[in-house]
């Protein structure tokens, strides 16, 4: 695997430390990773969000009232047996 060398303050390298001597980590190279997963992870699942807004905005506004909608829901719930 390619290495990547990056500079980071003493306070930063130390709490990386903490967190492999900590058990965490089996090392430093292993939480540097775990990072770039969640932040891909977080991107991704931004993405998602962003395009259902869209796709919510471009739907229009719906006639259903409120009550309907929790109506709709209740009914669902209990058809799927978790109300």
């Amino acid at each position: 695997m390619p290495s990547m060398s990056v500079s980071l303050s003493d306070k930063m390298r130390g709490f990386i430390k903490s967190r492999v001597e900590g058990g965490d980590y089996h090392n430093e190279s292993e939480y540097i990773r775990d990072l770039v997963r969640r932040d891909q992870e977080r991107l991704m699942n931004e993405d998602q969000l962003l395009a259902e807004l869209r796709a919510a905005s471009a739907s229009g506004v719906s006639d259903r009232t409120l009550p309907d909608i929790m109506r709709e829901v209740k009914e669902r719930l209990k058809a799927d047996g978790r109300l």
